[in-house]
């Protein structure tokens, strides 16, 4: 491979492109394993219904806030970009930080570990967990397995397509992204015209709904439908980003509202919402054998393998542009901002996550991070939300090839929605902890894991020229 050198990253994404990134990005693991840790929280049908439509709409509106932002400022790293614009640097590097860390590698590890557990199904023995031999490093040691070799694979394979061009990543995630989507509608098809559920279902209570569990119940909502600002992560290889980028927002976050209802309707029409919350693992899986039978979950486990696959594919190709971004500026590594001579994409940027998302495997210290950074999706896309205000006070000349639908009034909905989330979620995980003297929740933990970017920023801080 040549050595990559500085150059601008080359516009070759249309907005179905943009928009399918953004489908594979949401559509991942979260939807497979979410809906009965909501059920759990909401035993009402209805609003647990609700809360996806509610969720689903706080996405729509932070889409159209980030195409404003893309559209004025088309640059590759999303809310870095933004952030670095309206409030500075540090707030720029924490977001940028916290996605290298755990938003993107956290995610990619979590994903490729469920792979093989569906890979499983078809080549016994992937999953198994059972050491090869441990790397005894001081406080991780790093465990090789049949699991992390086989989830490490699919991590580099990807990676390798991806650092071959944007065509290569382009044509795989577009594959993926209609694959995946086209299983999920012939499975919501198939499972109301054939299936044995009952509409009854979603009139069956299962309890009553508390506000605070409402509003914590957002959490893995909003975790489900992350991902929906991908494009903006892409800006800068998107071409016309000013009439592209908001269309490719609306139509990939418009796309998933819709998946995901139907999903969830679904559900309900074969489950209880109190049965619901009682099921383990994979829900796709277990809905397909009731609705269709027993050979169904096999069909569902590669819907699954193409599903997981893809969430990592575009995750693979967005995150590195964001980490490429940070480095132009000074505030990363400076080989991450290289763009490769032959392949024009940010090929060490890609290796660099990659490398760091086989380390979160190895150590086994995926979940956790993705568990305490959990809130910081809300938490940073609240706060980039609010740039959109702070940006139209200060550069009211600006030209925007795209305004916010529904300003003011939809963005600050999801900001206000997004802070009072946020607040109860830190309320009923440091505020009631401390006062009960029992240990912090997750998300008391995870403003830790984002001040430990503090110190690095300073490093880098420090190497930039004057």
């Amino acid at each position: 491979m040549a050595t990559p050198v500085s150059a601008s990253l080359e516009r070759r994404l249309g907005p179905l492109d943009a928009a399918a990134i953004i489908v594979s990005n949401v559509i991942g693991g979260t939807i497979l394993f979410a809906p009965p840790i909501i059920a759990g929280l909401i035993p009402n049908p209805w609003f647990f219904l609700g809360i996806w439509v509610a969720g689903g709409a706080l996405a729509f509106f932070g889409a159209m806030a980030y195409a404003e932002l893309a559209s004025v400022r088309p640059r590759a790293g999303g809310e870095y970009v933004y952030l670095d614009a309206a409030y500075g640097r540090v707030a720029a590097f924490l977001t940028g930080w916290t996605s290298f860390i755990a938003g993107f590698s956290g995610a990619i590890a979590t994903n490729a570990v469920v792979v093989t557990f569906y890979i499983d199904r078809f080549v016994p023995g992937a999953s198994n967990s059972a050491p090869l031999f441990v790397v005894p490093l001081p406080y991780v040691p790093l465990t090789i397995s049949t699991q992390t070799l086989v989830a490490i694979a699919s991590i580099w394979l990807l990676a390798a397509v991806h650092i071959r061009g944007v065509g290569h990543g382009r044509i795989l995630g577009n594959i993926l992204a209609v694959l995946k989507v086209s299983a999920l509608l012939i499975f919501i098809a198939l499972g109301f015209a054939f299936g044995t559920g009952a509409l009854g279902n979603i009139g069956r209570e299962a309890g009553s709904v508390a506000p605070s569990n409402w509003l914590f119940a957002f959490i893995p909502v909003m975790l489900a439908y992350s991902g929906w600002n991908a494009a903006s992560y892409v800006a800068e290889e998107i071409r016309d980003p000013g009439r592209n980028v908001p269309k490719a927002l609306a139509i990939g976050t418009i796309a998933v509202i819709a998946i995901y209802f139907g999903l969830n309707i679904l559900y309900l029409y074969v489950f209880s919402v109190g049965e619901l919350a009682q099921l383990k693992g994979n829900v796709l899986d277990v809905v397909a054998e009731r609705l269709l039978g027993a050979g169904a979950g096999n069909i569902m486990g590669i819907v699954s393998i193409i599903s997981l696959m893809a969430s990592i594919s575009a995750m693979t190709f967005a995150g590195p542009r964001v980490y490429y971004a940070m480095a132009r500026d000074g505030a990363f590594f400076p080989a991450a901002a290289k763009i490769h001579p032959a392949y024009k994409t940010p090929a060490i940027a890609i290796v660099a996550q990659a490398i760091w998302t086989s380390i979160l495997i190895l150590s086994g210290s995926a979940d956790a991070l993705l568990t305490y950074t959990g809130f910081s999706i809300t938490l940073f896309a609240g706060v980039a939300v609010t740039a959109l205000f702070v940006l139209r006070r200060r550069e009211p000349n600006a030209v925007r090839p795209f305004k916010a639908l529904g300003y003011p009034i939809a963005p600050a909905i999801f900001v206000i929605a997004s802070f009072v989330i946020l607040a109860n979620a830190l309320y009923t995980d440091l505020v009631t902890p401390m006062m009960a003297g029992t240990p912090v929740g997750p998300s008391a933990w995870g403003f830790l894991v984002i001040a430990m970017g503090l110190p690095l920023y300073w490093f880098f801080k420090s190497r930039r020229q004057p």
